[in-house]
């Protein structure tokens, strides 16, 4: 089967999509499958994705962190409690029955064993 575009062509728009495959398709001029198939199945362009992917991730952290520098309390505990969970500050989960008795837990076997 031969493949209508190359690796290059995908690697070049990439840049700038936000690692988002529809719009990858739409600068290439194909369909999402077909980006989605470039990207699992070239090396080179999945490393490209991912950097993208990465970026924006990068992007993401840096907003983060100038939240939490204007002291916003919600961006203050999403990041102790994801980033800072290895130092404790986690939100512990109770779970109970119905109106707080013990739960109950029931294992069932198949009848064939």
């Amino acid at each position: 089967m031969g493949e209508r575009y190359t690796a290059r062509q995908f690697i070049d728009v990439i840049p700038g999509t936000g690692g988002i495959i529809s719009d990858i398709a739409r600068r290439v001029g194909c369909q999402w499958h077909t980006a989605k198939r470039y990207i699992d199945v070239h090396p080179t362009v999945r490393r490209a994705y991912e950097a993208e992917r990465e970026n924006v991730l990068d992007l993401a952290e840096t907003e983060l962190h100038k939240t939490i520098k204007q002291g916003e309390p919600w961006a203050v505990k999403f990041y102790l409690t994801t980033i800072g969970k290895h130092r404790g500050y986690t939100e512990r989960q109770e779970l109970t029955g119905a109106e707080g008795a013990p739960l109950t837990i029931v294992f069932k076997r198949k009848a064939s064993e």
